[in-house]
C-alpha cells in the first residue's frame, strides 16, 4: 500500500544491556527476605549474571533491579564471581530479563561488538535513524557518528543517570533524543521521572532536536483493550510538553491487542493537540530567537499566523530549517521540500513536518512554482490564500536560510522579505 509520503525507519541498537541469563531450573519464585546468589557461570541453584564488569564494580548495599524493578535485590556479599543478595521485592525470576543497577557505576562500552555489526547491517540496508542505547557520555555519540559518517541520523536514548549529568552536551551532539522511561525509571526514583522528562523535552526544543517519549505509555493495553485514565493522561502530558513523537513498545510488540493501542494513542494525540490549552502550554516554552536562523523561523511562523496562511513551505538540503520551524509548533501545516530522499525520510520523525521530495527544487527560479505543488499534496489546491516560503541564498547551501517570501497560490506575484 502506498502512503504517498516518505517513511522513516529507525534501528534500535541493543547497547550494553545487562540481563540475567537462562536459568538451569527454569523460572523460580522468590519472596521478600529470601537470599539468592548470582554467579557468572550460573551454577546449580544460582541466577546467572553473565557480566563480569558488574562483579568488579558492585558493593554491599547496592541495589539490583530485575525486569524494570519488579524484582528488587540488595547486595550483601560481593565476590569476584558471585553476589549474595537479599530479596526486597519478590516475584518470578524469568529468563533474559533486564537488570538495572542504580547505585553502581559499571564500566560499559558505548558500542558493543554486536552493536557495531548491527550498525553496519542497518546502514547497508538504508535505515534512516540509529538509536544508541544506554548513552552515558557524549563521547559514545561521537564514536557512533564516526562510524555512521552521516548516512543516518543518530538518536541518543536517555536511560542512565550519568546521561542526565551530561544532558546538554549529549543533546547537542545527538541528532534526536529518546526518553526511554522504562530503564530510566529503574535507575532513578519514579517520582523524579516526570520532572526529568519535562527538562529533557524543553532542552530538545531549545536546541531544535526531535524528541521521542517512549515505554510504558499504555502499558495496561498489553492485556486489555482499553487504557487506564492515568495512561491517557501520561500520553497527553508528553504531547503538551512538546514531544515530537510518542512511542509504543510491548503494547504492539507482544501485546494481545496490537491495533487498539495505536488507535488509542492517535486519538489522544489529536484530542490533545486540538485542545485550547495546547498552544498556550507550548508558547510558554518556545525557543529563543537567539540566532539569525532561529529568528527567520520565528518570523515565518508569526507571518503565517498573521496572514492566516494555510501552510508554510521550507526549502532545505539538511532539514535544519524544518526542525527550527517545528520547534516553534506552528499551527500551520509545514511542508519541507528537498531533493534528498534520505533527508525527507529522516524528517518524518519531526513534529508537524510533511517532507516532500522534488528534483525540481534547484534554484530561486523554482521558488514561486514549487510551493503550488506542495500545496496540492497538502490538500490546499482550492485555497486562494498566500503561503509563506522559507529559503536561503545561495540556494541549496546548508546554513544559509535567510529569506521569507509570501506567494499567492493563484498567481506568481511575490512579496519578498530578506
Amino acid at each position: 500500500m502506498s502512503v504517498a509520503r516518505p517513511v522513516g525507519i529507525l534501528q534500535d541498537l541493543q547497547g550494553p544491556k545487562i540481563r540475567v541469563g537462562t536459568l538451569h531450573d527454569g523460572p523460580r519464585q522468590v519472596e521478600p527476605g529470601d537470599r539468592v546468589v548470582l554467579t557468572l557461570d550460573g551454577a546449580d541453584g544460582t541466577i546467572i549474571l553473565p557480566h563480569p564488569e558488574i562483579f568488579a564494580a558492585i558493593a554491599p548495599s547496592h541495589q539490583l533491579l530485575i525486569d524494570d524493578g519488579r524484582i528488587r535485590l540488595e547486595a550483601e556479599e560481593c565476590q569476584s564471581s558471585s553476589i549474595t543478595a537479599r530479596v526486597v521485592a519478590g516475584g518470578r525470576t524469568l529468563e533474559r530479563k533486564g537488570v538495572n543497577l542504580p547505585d553502581t557505576v559499571v564500566d560499559l562500552p558505548a558500542l558493543t561488538a554486536k552493536d557495531r555489526v548491527d550498525l553496519e547491517f542497518g546502514l547497508s540496508v538504508g535505515v534512516d535513524w540509529l538509536a544508541l542505547s544506554f548513552v552515558q557520555q557524549p563521547k559514545g555519540l561521537i564514536q557512533a557518528k564516526a562510524l555512521i559518517q552521516g548516512r543516518a541520523g543518530l538518536i541518543a536514548k536517555i536511560e542512565k543517570p550519568s546521561a542526565l549529568d551530561s544532558l546538554s552536551e549529549i543533546v547537542g551532539e545527538a541528532d534526536a533524543v529518546m526518553i526511554a522511561r522504562g530503564d530510566l525509571g529503574g535507575e532513578i526514583t519514579p517520582e523524579d521521572v516526570p520532572g526529568r522528562q519535562k527538562e529533557i523535552i524543553r532542552l530538545c526544543r531549545q536546541l531544535d532536536r526531535p524528541v521521542i517519549v517512549a515505554t510504558q505509555m499504555l502499558e495496561s493495553m498489553i492485556t486489555t483493550p482499553a487504557p487506564t485514565r492515568a495512561e491517557a493522561s501520561d500520553v497527553a502530558t508528553a504531547v503538551y510538553d512538546g514531544a515530537d513523537a510518542v512511542m509504543l513498545s510491548a503494547e504492539t510488540a507482544s501485546g494481545q491487542f496490537p491495533v487498539e493501542p495505536v488507535a488509542m494513542m492517535d486519538r489522544i494525540i489529536q484530542r490533545t493537540e486540538g485542545h485550547p490549552f495546547y498552544a498556550a502550554s507550548l508558547s510558554a516554552t518556545a525557543p529563543e530567537a537567539d540566532t539569525s536562523n532561529r529568528a527567520i523561523a520565528a518570523a515565518a511562523v508569526d507571518l503565517a499566523n498573521a496572514l492566516k496562511a494555510p501552510a508554510i513551505v521550507v526549502f532545505s538540503s539538511t532539514g535544519a530549517s524544518g526542525r527550527r520551524i517545528a520547534s516553534r509548533r506552528s499551527p500551520r501545516p509545514t511542508a519541507l521540500l528537498t531533493t534528498n530522499t534520505a533527508i525527507a525520510r529522516r524528517m518524518a520523525l519531526v513534529w508537524g513536518i510533511r517532507p516532500l521530495v522534488d528534483a525540481e527544487v534547484t534554484n530561486h527560479d523554482t521558488v514561486p512554482i514549487i510551493p503550488e505543488k506542495a500545496a496540492w499534496q497538502l490538500g490546499l489546491q482550492d485555497s486562494d490564500h498566500s503561503i509563506v516560503v522559507v529559503c536561503g541564498f545561495p540556494f541549496g547551501v546548508p546554513g544559509t536560510t535567510n529569506r521569507i517570501r509570501v506567494i499567492p497560490l493563484s498567481a506568481h506575484e511575490t512579496t519578498f522579505a530578506a
